[in-house]
């Protein structure tokens, strides 16, 4: 199990490896280090979606650590690039904490678009593997494309869903999907909620109606909230997250399509600027192929 995990992180971030660490291999081959090999490293970065705050303190720690280390050979800074980039990781892996009590409440927020429904359904067809029960709630009502969509997974995934039509109040939508979980002994409720920046204030005014809900059936039941977001944007994909972490408090992010990309360094900015733990990444369209992030297999399948 293990072992195929492995192998299908390395195939879902070739795209990224071939950015990073292929194109570190050409530039280093058989050179001295230098301040021209810095700058080409640099590039190398940033044509990743590093950014340019972490490809400063990237290249910054290269020189440092070289000069300590009396490394002279351009190769030899590989191992140096690997040992950073696990030390900025590391600080963002996080587990879903699911506290105490039945149901487990998971709150999912991300634009249209981000793979946010579709996460929704591969964890909840990961916690039914699990024997777990799970119930599903449409609560993005703004679409009736969002709650087809979602109905589809709970078929698929073997969950339960709560839904009503499309422009209905999304917090009943909550208020029945909670409440039924509860009376029912259900394990976990997954809540799927709209998407539309454009419509900033409405947003956060809908989220925190929706928390206010969650809290009043499960005063003593902290709610994991997860933002989702779209790997193959990179960096642009922060701006997003500082929009919906200015409307809600975001517990946790899961950064998806990292398969499709050559961006996928951008979950490096994303730990330091946000810090706000990575929980998950969806790295290919099978149900397995949504991890939990670990920032060493994340590195060695960059590097490996």
């Amino acid at each position: 199990m293990f072992k195929s995990i492995v192998s299908k992180l390395k195939e879902g971030l070739s795209k990224t490896k071939k950015q990073i660490s292929d194109s570190f291999n050409l530039i280093s081959f058989g050179r001295k280090i230098d301040e021209s090999l810095f700058e080409d490293i640099e590039m190398v970065l940033l044509k990743a979606d590093v950014g340019l705050k972490a490809t400063e303190e990237i290249i910054q720690f290269l020189r440092e650590e070289s000069k300590k280390r009396k490394i002279t050979e351009g190769e030899d800074l590989k191992e140096l690039l690997k040992e950073k980039l696990y030390e900025i990781l590391k600080k963002c892996e996080g587990k879903l904490e699911l506290g105490d009590q039945k149901p487990a409440v998971i709150l999912f927020l991300g634009i249209n678009g981000s793979g946010k429904t579709t996460t929704i359904g591969k964890l909840a067809s990961q916690f039914v593997q699990e024997g777990k029960s799970v119930v599903l709630a449409a609560a993005d009502t703004f679409r009736a494309a969002a709650i087809d969509q979602l109905e589809v997974w709970a078929e698929r995934s073997g969950a339960r869903i709560v839904k009503h039509t499309q422009g209905a109040d999304p917090s009943a939508v909550v208020y029945d999907a909670v409440n039924s979980a509860k009376s029912r002994g259900d394990d976990i409720v997954l809540i799927d909620t709209a998407g539309r920046l454009h419509t900033k204030e409405h947003l956060m005014k809908e989220l925190q109606k929706i928390k206010r809900t969650i809290k009043k059936l499960m005063p003593d039941q902290p709610v994991e909230t997860i933002l989702v977001l779209d790997g193959t944007i990179g960096q642009n994909s922060i701006n997003q997250a500082k929009t919906f972490k200015e409307s809600t408090d975001v517990t946790g992010i899961v950064i998806t399509k990292l398969d499709g990309t050559a961006k996928g360094g951008a979950i490096i900015p994303i730990c330091q600027e946000l810090c706000i733990p990575v929980k998950f990444i969806g790295v290919g369209e099978d149900i397995e192929d949504l991890q939990p992030f670990d920032a060493k297999n994340f590195v060695d399948a960059l590097f490996d």
